[in-house]
């Protein structure tokens, strides 16, 4: 929601000073430009990625215009549902869970956070961990080393689309030129006209490094950003499961767990000890992420 405020607010920011110059709207208005820009952008893209990577952009992109999915509700709910599947492991020991990580969205535990089961690469972190506890004979020395390498796995396959986004980013400005050199190419051609005419073509020239520009360091560039610190959210999130699995592995009470788990939320989406308290006693979690204002 903020990503789109913050693209509207910089086209009217960049659009409404030109109209207070007296500047004419219409001139910027070149779609030859936009489709050199575009295309080439479009084109290096494609190029210097292969298609899984081409989706991951896209759907990293759509993340970001919805707004985060990891806030203190999403946090909240985690840690009562793994309060939740500790319980029962206490109650009836490992095996009691042996049909909810192997099935989880025919559980009776995680079906109450469908969150949790949208989330494919959450769910099997959690599940293929707990699969191995259930299963034994793994040290939690060992199975720490386990799951970080696969938070590794998943983090540096999550940069690869950032990384690409941000090479598009940098090459805008460079299409821009290329844009306004072809520009001054058809403006050199014309030199014989009337001097409006070559005005126009010198400043259709110019809106190509305008925009190759401005969608570089106003929109390109802060998208990556954006879907940077969308990343940096999932290994956070993903470290605290990390945290609380590997603590119920060294024999610690599920109240335990669950509170080493609240201290490795980031400060700004820390639930209290009073909110998880309430939400392990039975009340209400917190709405989910859906629920949630973007």
């Amino acid at each position: 929601m903020f990503a789109i405020i913050g693209i509207v607010l910089v086209f009217g920011a960049v659009i409404g000073g030109f109209l207070m110059e007296k500047g004419p709207l219409p001139v910027l208005v070149q779609p030859a430009e936009v489709l050199i820009i575009g295309g080439a952008a479009l084109g290096t893209l494609l190029i210097a990625n292969p298609l899984h990577i081409i989706k991951a952009i896209i759907g990293a992109l759509l993340g970001t215009l919805k707004g985060s999915k990891f806030g203190k509700p999403r946090y909240l709910s985690t840690l009562k549902m793994m309060f939740d599947l500790l319980n029962k492991v206490r109650r009836g020991g490992l095996l009691s869970i042996e049909a909810d990580i192997e099935k989880p969205e025919e559980s009776e535990v995680f079906k109450n956070y469908p969150d949790f089961l949208k989330d494919h690469h959450v769910c099997h972190f959690v599940c293929d961990t707990m699969r191995m506890i259930v299963t034994g004979g793994v040290e939690p020395f060992d199975m720490d080393q386990m799951m970080e390498l696969d938070m590794e796995v998943a983090h540096h396959e999550a940069t690869a689309p950032i990384g690409a986004l941000s090479t598009v980013a940098d090459a805008l400005p460079g299409l821009g030129i290329v844009a306004a050199v072809l520009g001054v190419v058809i403006t050199m051609g014309a030199l014989a006209g009337p001097p409006e005419e070559l005005g126009k073509k010198v400043a259709a020239a110019l809106v190509g490094t305008f925009l190759g520009i401005l969608m570089c360091y106003g929109v390109v560039g802060p998208l990556s950003s954006n879907m940077t610190k969308a990343l940096e959210e999932e290994h956070s999130y993903m470290q605290v499961l990390r945290v609380l699995m590997l603590s119920s592995m060294k024999g610690n009470a599920p109240q335990i767990v669950v509170e080493m788990a609240r201290r490795a939320v980031p400060l700004h989406v820390r639930p209290s000890f009073e909110e998880l308290e309430a939400a392990c006693r039975g009340g209400s979690a917190a709405p989910s992420s859906s629920e949630e204002v973007a």
